[in-house]
């Protein structure tokens, strides 16, 4: 529902290769950590956003989405829904593409407020279920 397969195809595929993963930790248990694994497979640079700023993957990572000192194309989020909002909004003010919140993470007025903002979408979904099936 929200999800239309040409808007997660435009992501995958064509919206750029820098996607900062919020709530990616080096739990390598936690679901994050997987799908940003999946991510770099396809090629893309995945930056790890957490309280504890780990390096994951080989990336150094970041307290917050603010503190990244280059252009993030998509923003990834694994946080729960009553925190997804503020990160939707977050990745607006940072100027990024796209927004995806991962499955289980829905919040109605984020996704109308960041669509509104111009950025493309994708709520309830993940991407490391949709990527291999676009190659």
């Amino acid at each position: 529902m929200y999800a239309d397969d040409e808007t997660i195809r435009r992501i995958l595929l064509d919206t750029g290769d820098t996607w900062a993963v919020v709530g990616l930790s080096g739990n390598t248990s936690r679901a994050a950590y997987g799908v940003a694994g999946v991510l770099q497979r396809f090629g893309k640079r995945v930056v790890p956003v957490h309280p504890k700023a780990e390096t994951v993957h080989g990336e150094r990572g970041y307290a917050s989405l603010a503190e990244i000192p280059f252009p993030v194309d998509v923003v990834d989020v694994f946080v729960n829904s009553e925190q997804a909002g503020a990160v939707a909004d977050e990745a607006v003010a940072i100027g990024a593409k796209a927004v995806w919140f991962q499955l289980s993470v829905i919040d109605e007025a984020a996704y109308a407020r960041t669509r509104e903002a111009g950025l493309d979408m994708v709520m309830d979904r993940c991407p490391a279920i949709e990527i291999p099936s676009l190659r």
